[in-house]
């Protein structure tokens, strides 16, 4: 398990506004921690309901490898998950280019630019 790597999520249950259902998401805990083997990962979680309006908050990730459907992260809805609710990874890898605007969202989105 990776940074930049997209995997299946289970992020039931959810409350409220949460997002939920199992899905894929994005690793975006450092690989410093998760080499360390902490029980946890950060992840970002992605919707196949694309959407171009949604950009640029939403990144747009095309299908390929094991991901069947163009996706966009949801950098607005960082989760923290038990390393037993991700399986099935990695779907794909985040090439250099996706990830800078994955980063260049999130810090805005948490405030930090």
């Amino acid at each position: 398990m990776r940074r930049g790597e997209i995997w299946i999520g289970n992020l039931n249950p959810n409350r409220g506004a949460e997002t939920g259902k199992i899905r894929p998401v994005l690793i975006a805990q450092a690989n410093f921690l998760t080499r360390q083997g902490s029980e946890t990962v950060i992840v970002l979680p992605l919707t196949t309901q694309v959407r171009p309006a949604k950009e640029p908050l939403h990144v747009t990730i095309p299908a390929r490898d094991r991901l069947r459907e163009a996706c966009q992260v949801m950098p607005e809805q960082p989760r923290t998950l038990d390393r037993s609710r991700l399986a099935g990874g990695p779907l794909t890898t985040l090439n250099a280019e996706e990830m800078a605007k994955v980063e260049k969202v999130l810090r805005a989105v948490l405030g930090m630019l």
